[in-house]
């Protein structure tokens, strides 16, 4: 375990072809720092990497970017 804390995860989700652009009109609401954590690259390979990528810079967001994360991460990957 990592010590006491509390967790709250509220979660949005969008569906269908169009659904990445909805994130214009999500990403005005959170700060200006977005985390990227994706797998082992197929996000790159189909294409979705450089869309969010795209749309993440023009809304002004500085993405730090965390790849390879293996399904159900270890405590070790998440330190």
């Amino acid at each position: 375990m990592l010590g006491t804390f509390t967790y709250h995860n509220p979660t949005k989700l969008y569906f269908g072809e169009d659904a990445l652009n909805n994130l214009n009109q999500e990403l005005p609401k959170y700060g200006k720092t977005v985390q990227l954590i994706y797998g082992g690259g197929s996000i790159k390979k189909n294409g979705i990497y450089d869309a969010v990528v795209k749309i993440l810079k023009e809304n002004g967001k500085e993405i730090v970017e965390d790849g390879g994360v293996m399904p159900n991460p270890t405590v070790e990957k998440l330190k």
